[in-house]
């Protein structure tokens, strides 16, 4: 259980926040944010959203005030060692925030996570993370409505609303309950556009992103009795086609839309090395997967990152441990 009781304290005893999340963020990543700073103003606090990565294009209409701001130390640092909290959305681990990370660990102000990802990292004074969780917006949407701290409304519902919308897979995941739909039509009583924030996030994308799709699909192998299948994204395929990194968000459950495929892995170059997003079916516990590489996340939805390695060569290995995975986690 999360105390709540106890992150209301800490918002209401202090005046400065510095609230930011992980690189490449996704809709409950951006969503969680922007529902908190909603609430801040509410409060006549003071603060700063100011991520590593930029916001993508595609829920850059979440941000209609334009809160998010992109890390420059030059710009930054006064501010974020002056804050009176610093606050960790939607990630548990430090290195998730890159070139943030080690002012947010020097640091000697109150620092908080609100998330919903398994094994947190210790970085912070207080972690208010549980993993039952659908999304970290779901977790802020009972923060709010069990402490009062302020009243939900439309400006605060949407972000939410899509925040949970995206982490359940439209809905469709396992963490989708009766409870969270009771959830979902509260937010939409508030006023919010459900297919409106559908089609921002899904049905509005670039041209660039289709044909990075495209390339990624024709990469697409099957192996281990085609049911692991993966695809891979590289540098050339980007700059060839004008895409960015977050125009891949969602690539690698297709995979897992083939017939007989039980785990997926998308694996996409960097400019320092390469990232693996790894998703899974039923109860194989990708995370287990992904945690042989130092990453982590969910029963079904997990990521590593892979710092100034080289993608090609480690791509048979990944693929070796995922073979063997599959076959200790489907004995008998």
């Amino acid at each position: 259980m999360i105390d709540f009781q106890k992150l209301t304290e800490i918002i209401r005893n202090n005046q400065t926040f510095l609230v930011t999340t992980h690189v490449n963020p996704d809709a409950d990543a951006i969503g969680s944010e922007i529902a908190f700073c909603e609430v801040m103003i509410k409060l006549g606090k003071v603060f700063k959203v100011i991520n590593h990565s930029a916001t993508p294009y595609n829920l850059q209409f979440l941000d209609s005030k334009n809160l998010i701001e992109k890390f420059d130390i030059n710009l930054h640092e006064e501010y974020v060692s002056n804050s009176d909290v610093l606050v960790a959305l939607d990630f548990n681990r430090a290195d998730r925030m890159v070139s943030m990370e080690m002012l947010f660990r020097e640091s000697t102000k109150l620092k908080i996570c609100i998330d919903h990802h398994q094994n947190p990292e210790d970085f912070v004074n207080f972690k208010f993370v549980d993993s039952k969780y659908a999304a970290t917006g779901h977790i802020l949407y009972d923060f709010i409505k069990q402490s009062k701290i302020v009243k939900l409304d439309k400006s605060i519902a949407a972000p939410i609303y899509a925040a949970i919308m995206t982490d359940t897979g439209s809905f469709r995941f396992e963490r989708t309950t009766a409870e969270l739909h009771r959830i979902i039509a509260e937010l939409v009583d508030t006023g919010i556009n459900p297919t409106e924030i559908y089609n921002e996030i899904y049905d509005e994308s670039r041209l660039s992103k289709i044909k990075l799709l495209g390339k990624s699909l024709t990469s697409l192998k099957l192996i281990a009795d085609n049911k692991i299948g993966y695809m891979i994204i590289t540098q050339e395929d980007f700059k060839t086609l004008n895409a960015l990194e977050s125009d891949t968000e969602n690539f690698v459950n297709l995979i897992l839309s083939v017939e007989g495929v039980k785990v997926a892995l998308l694996f996409i170059e960097l400019k320092n090395g390469f990232k693996v997003s790894f998703r899974s079916k039923d109860d194989l516990p990708i995370n287990e997967l992904a945690g042989l590489f130092g990453g982590g996340g969910h029963l079904n939805a997990a990521g590593a990152r892979f710092i100034n390695s080289n993608m090609s060569q480690m791509i048979p290995q990944i693929l070796n441990e995922a073979e063997e995975f599959l076959i200790n986690y489907t004995k008998g």
